[in-house]
């Protein structure tokens, strides 16, 4: 059961990260409305990711093996709530800017699509990527009980 709980936390996490890899990808210069709607949709698959991020872990922390008190007792795993956290608060400006673009263009409004909006939800979207890519790193110093006092 527990490998299949570790599967699991693990799918969701590449989902959240497939997401997001999308969105940078999407999200660029050439960026056109009718691909607005698919940022969009991308947003509301990468919340779902989260969730399955959060549930998995949330699993994974009070029925794993290890038992809650390994992660509990070990600093780094506040690290790396804290970086998820921080990728879900800097998520925020992109999914706003998204529903911005969309309610304009549903509205009829002209050009919607300004070069620095879509540079700066870029820009956040590469700090979700950075900070993700950062949590991984975490995991492996907590399995290896880096930060536990001995």
């Amino acid at each position: 059961m527990d490998a299949l709980a570790a599967y699991l936390h693990f799918f969701s996490i590449l989902l959240l990260a497939g997401m997001l890899v999308a969105q940078f990808a999407l999200c660029s210069r050439d960026l056109q409305p009718p691909h607005v709607q698919t940022l969009a949709r991308l947003d509301m698959l990468y919340l779902v990711a989260a969730v399955l991020v959060l549930g998995t872990g949330l699993g994974r922390l009070f029925v794993a093996p290890k038992g809650a008190s390994f992660y509990f007792m070990n600093p780094v795993f506040y690290i790396k709530i804290a970086l998820f956290l921080a990728v879900g608060l800097v998520s925020v400006m992109p999914t706003l800017q998204f529903i911005r673009w969309n309610r304009a263009l549903k509205a009829g409004e002209g050009r919607v699509l300004r070069d620095p909006d879509i540079q700066t939800v870029r820009r956040y979207i590469a700090l979700e990527l950075l900070l993700l890519a950062c949590i991984p790193l975490a995991a492996v110093f907590m399995a290896r009980g880096i930060g536990l006092q001995h």
